[in-house]
């Protein structure tokens, strides 16, 4: 069954050019309509199911529900299961660590006192951990990139850290600390800088990659802070699942670590790091089609559970200006997001952002990645801790559907 123009349009709540914009992005299939006219004819499928996602970036929960209910074969894609947690609100637009708005957050918080929050419900609650302690690593063995060295010191420490096999629920929170610790230390590591323990961990951070400059590395501490969580995305769910099986902390950190590791996830900032060189080098309209071309969607921008468009891209971007605002990265980036939105309708996401930010502190897009696993580890601590304390196995079952 095939829809007119207005008729897709209708039911998508759109504008035509964001109509043909979707088809250009893949997302809804084009026919030719009548013969002698020049109209076009849309897959009613493609449209129910945009309109399907659009209900769930509206009220995640109520669609997982409803799909539930009805027993529809996508209940795991953006739905159910759904699972208690007293961490991140992601609803309507709002972005919440234990009920504090991330934006407020993001304008003087520390990683430390995030940390204090997710884990503990006090922003102060940091303090009493060994945030602070001094690790040999030693023995650890060295590694080409810093993805590399962090798995490599969780395996090790997983195993030789005799906090690690600490069982006890009051434990927790001392092992997440020290499971935090270890990142930062063993990214000075790889970088052949002595430790320092005694600084913020933004500024270890800020240190390990040579930012000095204040205002800059006060931008890495407002990203961390940003991207410390983000409700049961694909690392927090698998340092989850792997924490509710008995693993230590270190593991379920390793999982979360492992899960990050997909374009569609941690990596895909790597996308959007090379469609702000690309647009350097051409323009952001003709870097716009390249990208849509290749991917087959635009990279940085959209996000399904913001119909809004992303707070967190939007408050990292907004310091940007204010920092950088005459730096090549920032001028570029926010050219593709003006002819985005005027063009699809779409806003950027962290991604964007986040690629913007290592531009602009001349570092790889690798340690885009980089920041976000430190960052996100302090949310996959938390989702760990709250399901070991909860006792909760989680073990979804299958719908058998082979031969």
């Amino acid at each position: 069954m095939s829809l007119t123009t207005s008729e897709a349009c209708a039911q998508l709540g759109v504008k035509p050019a964001t109509l043909y914009a979707y088809v250009s992005r893949g997302l809804v299939r084009s026919e030719p309509g009548p013969s002698g006219t020049r109209e076009r004819r849309y897959n009613a499928s493609d449209v129910a199911e945009l309109v399907s996602r659009q209900a769930l970036r509206k009220n995640p929960s109520k669609a997982a529900l409803e799909a539930r209910d009805t027993a529809l074969g996508g209940a795991l894609n953006w739905g159910a299961p759904i699972l208690e947690s007293a961490l991140t609100r992601l609803e309507d637009g709002v972005l919440s660590y234990r009920g504090r708005d991330v934006r407020e957050l993001a304008g003087s918080a520390t990683v430390e006192e995030i940390a204090g929050l997710l884990w503990t419900g006090n922003a102060d609650g940091w303090q009493s951990l060994p945030m602070r302690a001094r690790l040999n690593l030693s023995a650890q063995p060295r590694a080409t990139l810093p993805a590399e060295a962090l798995a490599y010191a969780l395996t090790y420490a997983a195993t030789h850290d005799i906090s690690a096999l600490d069982s006890r629920t009051e434990a927790l929170h001392a092992q997440a600390a020290r499971v935090l610790n270890l990142l930062y230390a063993t990214l000075e590591r790889h970088y052949a800088i002595p430790a320092a323990p005694d600084l913020p961990l933004h500024q270890r951070l800020a240190r390990a990659w040579g930012v000095r400059e204040a205002q800059q590395v006060n931008l890495l501490r407002r990203a961390l802070v940003l991207l410390a969580d983000h409700e049961l995305n694909v690392s927090a769910f698998a340092a989850r699942v792997t924490a509710s099986g008995g693993a230590s902390l270190h593991h379920a950190t390793l999982s979360a670590l492992c899960a990050l590791q997909g374009p569609r996830h941690g990596l895909a900032v790597l996308d959007t790091y090379e469609l702000l060189v690309h647009a350097s080098n051409v323009g952001a309209r003709s870097a716009l089609r390249d990208a849509v071309r290749r991917h087959g969607h635009l990279p940085g921008f959209g996000h399904k559970l913001y119909s809004a468009g992303d707070l967190r891209a939007a408050s990292l971007l907004e310091a940007l200006q204010e920092v950088s605002s005459r730096h090549v990265a920032v001028r570029t980036g926010l050219e593709l997001c003006q002819e985005a939105e005027a063009e699809t309708g779409d806003r950027p996401n962290i991604d964007l952002a986040l690629a913007v930010l290592m531009h602009s502190i001349e570092r790889p897009a690798s340690d885009g990645v980089t920041l976000f696993a430190l960052s996100r580890a302090v949310g996959w601590l938390a989702h760990a801790v709250e399901t070991v304390v909860t006792g909760q196995m989680i073990r979804p079952r299958a719908r058998y559907v082979g031969a």
